[in-house]
């Protein structure tokens, strides 16, 4: 294997080789600096916090609306992730099944599907070139262990009323003809999924909702939220360091910086995914590996892996497996583990051994927020004025584009199917206190990465990983 080159580390484009493409210099907007009244106050420039104001900008151009952001936007997860615009959801729809019912459980999976094409549209919309290529995720199969996995989901799909139009076995042959990985005996295949290029939807947004009048506040750190007094028509107030902002409504759009708000330090635990990219890599290469559609793979192991072939022709590619820190503490030196990054080297050229002479010239990460039952939420609590949207638990590209248009609906008061979508209103339980949250977090983690030796060395499904999934409810 080629040893690692170090990326460009100049400002912001050290975040990870999605913001390298970023244009700089970066657009100067201000800190808050004053007291501001605004309708709508969104705390969090990612995603959700983006999708959110420009949903509301669209329904209603008259809605003052203001967005905090401690650094810039598309900082956190938004311009760092594996780049999947899935109709994948938090919870399984199982689970969801189990919890709300078979019709519930099918209208959130119809509107995760139908989330993915949205996401494309409004970037096209918008004028947002972000690489959006809908191929499709093939999970890679590459054990009789994961084959069973693979073949149950499939059964379970087919009980639940999906076809498959949204889920289906591929032979090993079909397989390859989509991805040229080593040691295939076969996958699964959906066609809700794109790829693209994050940071640059990301920087986008935040061009598209200043367009439309909102206001961005970046390097203003929040000290707190404080809700509409009980009884009271007075408005919720968010704390900065520059100033007090009053609003009807203050929406929570923190994901996994969401414990170092004051009072939520047990709302969601920030746990690690790292990733790595190659250099561009050749036509031989490719010829080989296929990904000719840009479909997104990744496998049926129990600790989470995921790639992309990028417009460019490289291949990112990431992974679970860093510790949870105590505390549900968030530092950027936590962006960086080694140990991890070299894991995820040797899992890709694993798959791809042709990658043993290619560089690979990037490596980082960031935290993703993960709620104590795995279960999304998004809400509105009149009496109060504070709304939230968040615990995607990593599936958050497209998850936050649902979240951003229902919020905006709530606000408004505008009675859609988005509104009555199971998890509008759901609220998780608090994670335990330390040091229970890390010793079962990083116990989980754990348990997690044993399953997946003990599938490789005995073959046979693990009962550990069964457990842990009854554990978490899914």
């Amino acid at each position: 294997m080629a040893p690692d080159v170090a990326p460009p580390a100049s400002g912001y484009q050290r975040l990870s080789l999605w913001w390298e493409a970023v244009p700089v210099p970066l657009p100067s907007r201000p800190a808050l600096t004053e007291d501001l009244q605004v309708d709508v106050c969104v705390v969090g420039a990612g995603f959700t916090g983006l999708w959110t104001a420009l949903s509301l900008a669209r329904a209603d151009p008259s809605v003052r609306v203001a967005v905090l952001e401690r650094e810039v936007a598309g900082f956190g997860a938004s311009g760092r992730n594996g780049g999947w615009c899935s109709a994948l959801f938090a919870t399984s729809d199982a689970a969801l099944a189990r919890r709300h019912g078979p019709d519930a459980m099918r209208a959130m999976r119809q509107a995760m599907q139908e989330t993915v094409d949205v996401v494309g549209a409004a970037a096209a919309a918008e004028g947002i070139d972000c690489h959006f290529t809908k191929g499709g995720t093939v999970d890679l199969v590459r054990s009789e262990a994961q084959r069973d996995r693979a073949l149950a989901e499939v059964d379970e799909a087919r009980a639940l009323g999906f076809g498959d139009d949204d889920v289906r076995w591929l032979g090993p042959q079909e397989t390859r003809e989509l991805v040229g990985a080593a040691g295939v005996i076969g996958a699964t295949f959906t066609p809700h999924c794109a790829a693209l290029q994050p940071a640059l939807l990301a920087r986008g947004l935040a061009d598209a909702v200043e367009r439309r009048g909102v206001r961005i506040y970046e390097h203003t750190v929040v000290t707190g939220i404080r809700p509409s007094p009980p009884g009271s028509l007075g408005p919720a107030v968010v704390t900065t360091t520059g100033g007090a902002v009053r609003a009807d409504v203050v929406v929570r759009a923190t994901e996994a910086w969401t414990p170092t708000l004051p009072g939520h330090r047990r709302d969601l635990v920030p746990v690690y995914s790292l990733m790595v990219a190659t250099e561009p890599l050749g036509a031989n290469f490719w010829e080989a590996a296929c990904l000719g559609s840009r479909t997104t793979f990744a496998d049926h192991r129990h600790m989470i892996i995921y790639g992309q072939r990028t417009a460019d022709g490289r291949i990112a590619f990431g992974g679970r497996g860093a510790p949870y820190h105590y505390g549900s503490a968030v530092r950027e030196s936590f962006d960086a583990e080694p140990s991890v990054h070299a894991l995820l080297r040797q899992t890709l050229t694993e798959l791809f051994p042709d990658l043993r002479q290619a560089r690979f010239t990037h490596a980082w990460g960031g935290p993703l927020g993960i709620p104590r039952d795995w279960h999304s939420s998004v809400g509105l609590d009149r009496s109060s004025g504070l709304a939230w949207a968040g615990g995607y638990v990593g599936d958050g590209v497209s998850t936050t584009n649902l979240a951003g248009r229902t919020l905006a609906d709530l606000i408004t008061g505008t009675d859609t199917p988005l509104t009555h979508l199971p998890w509008v209103g759901h609220r998780s339980p608090h994670w335990e206190p330390e040091p229970l949250r890390w010793l079962g977090v990083n116990a989980g983690l754990w348990t997690m990465k044993l399953a997946d030796r003990s599938e490789a060395r005995r073959g046979r499904p693990s009962r550990l990983a069964g457990a842990m999934g009854r554990l978490l409810g899914q």
